[in-house]
């Protein structure tokens, strides 16, 4: 199977992993490094922002 196309955008996934505290490890270790929690609650983030924006855009 071929590699799948992620959803977020890489300069996303770098900002949401500044804002969480956990971007040295991904500078160093990449993505594989952070723990399983910190990849939860990136997801929970981005959720979160993509419901502020349409909420943002209804206004």
């Amino acid at each position: 199977m071929g590699r799948r196309r992620g959803i977020m955008s890489h300069q996303l996934k770098e900002e949401i992993a500044k804002e969480l505290g956990f971007y040295d490890t991904v500078q160093h270790e990449g993505w594989g490094g952070i723990r399983a929690r910190d990849a939860g609650n990136m997801v929970k983030r981005a959720v979160q922002m993509a419901e502020e924006q349409m909420r943002a855009d209804k206004s």
